[in-house]
């Protein structure tokens, strides 16, 4: 049975806790934080701690703060839901970074509880202390689900979940593929802005004077073919959530208006004479290093402390390698979905093959290798396109120049399309065109011969010619 540790001052609140969680779950009050303390040294005693957290009476916050740094001091990994009253932002900011996961505010329903437990526990009790990973897929949009079961991405979800409880600017820092939009719309959906707009701005797809009008609106007659007013995405947002993607390539112009909207909520629109003010919150996104970009002089210094109310770094798919399996499965049921088709298997060498790859574009490029794997259907393929980059870190023992290798490459790439479009030609012409018995003949999928014929731009009573002896 999963382990609960409840600690507190208010014996009250702790013994309804017990009770209300005892059928499903062992829970041990504490009063004392030392005899907790002893309790966490014990090897597998604890899987989750409620803790009441007497925040906003000045040294009982900070005590309380300090009683959480102490225990993450002790087992680092465990999640840690906090009974508070009214929060401030200061004191989520620090419970945050301390490592707090959850908040429950006072008073609570028993649901409240119910609800914080299963997300972190779930039906099996599973959690990180105990050393089992758990998938989880939280669905955001018809196309978008939040998918994690790395203890990393547990702790960064269980941070977006309590920054959501206020209004201040995140920023989202991470490489292209990493994801950061995908928890830019799971804030949204579980702040207190999740009924009303969400919108995306990819600040580096525009020049800025259409971006500017992309963000702020325009009034009639503003420049040339401005033929009536149009609002901008803050005014379409208002009391929503604005995404700001590659926020580190937003021209210099524009930074100073973005500044004011963060500062005071007001703006105008592009040619226009009045001031609107809106409630907007911001997130932003960049896979720059803006710190550099400051000392560049290509990112205001002013700008980015207003953005930075909270930071979430997204780690590479490299650095969560553990999860790739999960992904690929789930990247494979979800375009088999789209196609009305049944996911294809992935067999041990490819899965080991897809675990060794480094994905320097990270979860969008598995996605890509995973639906080209599905309209394939040839294992051999995807390998060949896995393997250059696991051997491309490798030392050249073999005393090859290596500069001569990409062109090598290339040509070797060549003279195989060459040979395998004449097979296919042949083939298809000795089965009359016949796509399936061709296909069982080369032993590919018959969406695999399909890929190829269009591929090679194949067409009836062609014959392709042979390449040449070199």
């Amino acid at each position: 049975m999963p382990q609960i540790a409840a600690l507190g001052t208010d014996q009250a609140l702790l013994y309804y806790v017990q009770r209300i969680l005892s059928d499903r779950f062992h829970v041990s009050v504490f009063t004392a934080p030392g005899e907790l303390s002893a309790k966490l040294q014990e090897p597998g005693s604890t899987d989750l701690l409620l803790m009441d957290w007497q925040n906003g009476n000045g040294n009982g916050c900070e005590d309380a703060l300090a009683r959480l740094a102490g225990i993450r001091a002790i087992k680092p990994s465990l999640p840690v839901v906090l009974f508070a009253r009214a929060v401030d932002l200061k004191e989520v900011l620090q419970a945050a970074r301390l490592g707090a996961t959850d908040v429950i505010l006072k008073p609570f329903a028993k649901c409240d509880v119910d609800n914080a437990v299963e997300q972190h526990l779930g039906n099996g009790g599973l959690n990180f202390a105990g050393g089992e990973d758990r998938v989880q897929e939280i669905p955001l949009d018809e196309d978008t689900t939040f998918v994690f079961s790395s203890r990393r991405m547990y702790e960064l979800e269980a941070q977006c979940r309590l920054v959501a409880r206020t209004d201040i600017p995140v920023l989202i820092l991470g490489e292209s593929g990493t994801g950061k939009e995908v928890a830019t719309l799971f804030i949204h959906k579980v702040s207190a802005r999740s009924n009303r707009g969400f919108l995306k701005v990819n600040c580096a797809a525009m020049p800025a004077d259409l971006l500017e009008s992309e963000l702020f609106g325009y009034e009639q007659g503003a420049f040339t073919g401005a033929v009536k007013s149009k609002p901008g995405k803050f005014e379409l947002c208002n009391g929503g959530t604005i995404f700001l993607d590659e926020i580190g390539e937003m021209p210099a112009a524009l930074q100073a208006k973005l500044l004011q909207v963060l500062q005071d909520g007001t703006f105008a629109r592009l040619g226009g004479r009045f001031t609107m003010r809106v409630n907007v919150r911001v997130i932003a996104a960049t896979n720059l290093d803006i710190k550099e970009a400051i000392a560049q002089k290509k990112f205001r210094e002013d700008l980015y402390y207003r953005l930075n109310g909270f930071t979430l770094k997204m780690p590479p798919l490299r650095e969560r390698s553990e999860e790739i399996p999960v992904f690929a499965h789930y990247f494979m049921r979800k375009v088999a979905a789209k196609h009305g088709s049944m996911p294809l298997h992935f067999s041990p060498m490819l899965m080991q093959a897809l675990c060794n790859h480094p994905w320097p574009g990270n979860l969008r490029e598995l996605e890509n290798i995973i639906k080209r794997y599905f309209i394939l259907g040839d294992e051999q393929a995807i390998l060949g396109d896995l393997r250059p980059a696991q051997f491309a870190g490798s030392s050249n023992s073999g005393g090859v120049d290596t500069a001569y290798v990409p062109g090598l490459k290339r040509l070797v790439k060549s003279i195989k399309g060459d040979a395998e479009s004449v097979a296919i030609t042949q083939a298809l012409e000795g089965t009359g065109w016949n796509r399936k018995a061709a296909a069982n003949q080369l032993q590919i999928s018959y969406k695999a011969l399909l890929y190829k014929i269009k591929q090679y731009n194949l067409t009836p009573g062609e014959r392709q010619q042979r390449p040449s002896a070199m």
